[in-house]
């Protein structure tokens, strides 16, 4: 078999690669090895997790594990994954996305964090204040640098696009996952029941539901019935929105509707920023942190309880 030439740069597997905060880290100096071939002929999944790099060892063939989101890995497999990584000098690196679970008990979720804190990988936090949290959670500051939520929509991106021209009317729009963290049913009946303009419009761009969304307690069916009473909401479905399609429709919109309950940070805001959108945002976690960080360059957002 003829050898594959060893890309140049660190060799880095982001766990998982699916998010668009991953997928946008670039730079000269790394080479990401998600959906890539391998030494042994595998190719990396984009969606890796801890139980299929355990079966690709040894892990000779990378330098940095990034890790994002934990919640989805089994504990026991984490914890060898990182003893590996330990055997086999690979450098891990946790961006800690949240400072609670987003799936799961709180309970796991701590004990996972507590593991990556034991270990002494080095961590990425977007907030101070997320830092501050996870310290009281974890009795000590972790090892933690403070880099900012960079742009979501690249200017190169913009540099030909223009805001959709409006009337009067209000066009709102709200997108996402349906997580923990959003409450997206509250505000798509409280603007049907509140906005009483009929050329109002209200845009839902989801990402598609899973099993869980109908589950017991899910709130999948009632967002669709509320959706299909009011005909000023056009409700659309990708299994993934794409980088074009969110900022289409941001650029197609006025305000952006961002409904969370809680927040260590939220690419969605920075999003606003970048097309020059009013955020309708809530006043909670570290959201008004990320927007000091902005402050006389953004408009504010209109915060609410």
């Amino acid at each position: 078999m003829t050898a594959l030439p060893r890309p140049e740069g660190l060799r880095v597997v982001h766990l998982p690669a699916r998010t668009p905060y991953a997928w946008k880290l670039q730079g000269r100096d790394f080479h990401i090895l998600n959906g890539t071939e391998i030494p042994s002929g595998d190719t990396v999944p984009a969606a890796v997790n801890a139980a299929w790099l355990l079966d690709h060892g040894p892990l000779t063939w990378l330098d940095v594990l990034h890790l994002h989101h934990i919640d989805f890995e089994d504990l026991a497999a984490l914890e060898r994954l990182l003893d590996a990584c330990l055997s086999y000098g690979v450098n891990v690196v946790f961006t800690a996305h949240d400072t609670r679970p987003m799936v799961g008990k709180a309970d796991d979720f701590t004990a996972r964090l507590q593991m990556l804190h034991s270990a002494e990988v080095r961590w990425v936090c977007l907030t101070e204040g997320s830092v501050t949290q996870l310290a009281e959670i974890l009795g000590e500051r972790p090892d933690a640098a403070v880099i900012p939520h960079g742009c979501v929509a690249a200017p190169e991106t913009l540099a030909d696009l223009e805001r959709e021209s409006s009337s009067q009317a209000g066009r709102y729009l709200m997108f996402g996952a349906s997580r923990a963290s959003r409450d997206q049913l509250s505000t798509m009946a409280n603007w049907s029941l509140g906005i009483t303009d009929p050329h109002s419009t209200l845009h839902v761009l989801l990402r598609a539901f899973s099993p869980a969304d109908f589950a017991d307690g899910g709130r999948a069916p009632l967002l669709l019935e509320t959706a299909r009473l009011d005909p000023r909401i056009r409700l659309t479905m990708r299994p993934y929105p794409t980088d074009e399609e969110v900022i289409r429709a941001g650029l197609a919109s006025d305000a952006l509707l961002l409904p969370y309950l809680w927040g260590s940070h939220s690419g969605q805001l920075e999003l606003a920023f970048d097309l020059n959108m009013l955020p309708v945002c809530s006043l909670t976690g570290h959201l008004p942190e990320q927007y000091e960080k902005h402050k006389g360059l953004v408009e504010e957002p209109e915060w609410f309880d």
